[in-house]
């Protein structure tokens, strides 16, 4: 467990200095720039019918009214204008947070693997374990699991303290399966793969949930870019990148501990075939003459004192 820790970190800080490389910034800007297109197109379609239908869903429940009253009372007249764009916000933000990560494997990732292996691992052996239509369906299948969960699990995040720990745990495990096998596809075989997410699964969902509470933080940005309607051009964009960075670094986190983990396996297979290829030798070597029994001499002749 120690020493799966010591790699984590090891893997951690490696990821958070390739991330100030202009190689690595540049590729998280490709993402944010085709969603940044995205978001404001369809932001502009259907931004309005949004906060209509958040509207009308929050006036079916009779039991607000009294809160809506109280608040008033208060001098808080207007948080419900606010609160209706913040439920949008909180609706959209795990659509974007899955489209983020589908970019980032799709458009940045494999750029990040080779930078990563042409810098740290140029002799491991690429045994193409997986194609890139494979990663394709492989990253699109865990992403409608991730849906599915996210849509079955929305009435618990009613529920306070709920709503900051099921969203996070359904994207860190979206991102510990998507990621991993990224990282892995090009240079393990398919029993390697297998092999290497059995022994590291609980480490590399730690890694994929700590990356899920990083991907939640900039949802504050976003939420600030609906309140305060001035800046909305500039908050908005900034937490998609901030997104699309979070993604990057998580990606260079799992590849730079998923290579590490794959060269010691590829060690302890070669020293295991090594030491049954080379058993221990026989105490002596046999000279291929024939063996001489010893010497016998009869009784009366045995040498005397």
């Amino acid at each position: 467990m120690l020493a799966s820790m010591g790699s984590m970190f090891d893997a951690f800080w490696r990821a958070a200095i390739y991330c100030v490389h202009p190689r690595v910034i540049a590729l998280s800007l490709l993402p944010l720039i085709l969603m940044a297109v995205g978001a404001l197109v369809l932001g502009y379609f259907f931004w309005q019918p949004a906060l209509d239908l958040a509207a009308t869903w929050l006036d079916g429940w009779p039991l607000l009214e009294s809160f809506w009253l109280r608040l008033e009372d208060w001098g808080w007249g207007g948080a419900k204008a606010w609160v209706i764009p913040l439920l949008v916000v909180l609706a959209l933000a795990p659509v974007v947070v899955m489209v983020s990560l589908l970019a980032v494997a799709i458009l940045a990732t494999p750029s990040l693997l080779s930078l990563v292996a042409q810098r740290r691992f140029p002799l491991l052996e690429r045994k193409q374990g997986g194609s890139f239509l494979w990663s394709m369906a492989w990253s699109l299948g865990s992403t409608s699991l991730a849906f599915v969960a996210l849509i079955l699990s929305m009435p618990l995040w009613l529920i306070p303290p709920l709503v900051l720990i099921l969203p996070p745990l359904i994207w860190g495990w979206l991102t510990y399966r998507v990621m991993a096998f990224d990282a892995l596809a090009e240079h393990a075989s398919r029993q390697e793969r297998i092999a290497l997410f059995e022994r590291h699964k609980m480490s590399l969902l730690v890694m994929g949930v700590v990356t899920g509470f990083l991907g939640a933080a900039p949802a504050v940005v976003w939420a600030s870019g609906v309140l305060f309607v001035a800046a909305f051009f500039i908050l908005i964009p900034l937490a998609i990148w901030i997104y699309t960075l979070v993604f990057v670094f998580s990606s260079l986190w799992f590849i730079h501990y998923c290579l590490a983990a794959l060269e010691r396996l590829r060690l302890e297979q070669v020293s295991a075939a090594g030491a049954e290829a080379d058993p221990v030798p026989p105490a002596s070597e046999p000279t291929g003459l024939p063996v001489q029994p010893p010497l016998q001499l009869p009784m009366d002749q045995e040498p005397k004192p």
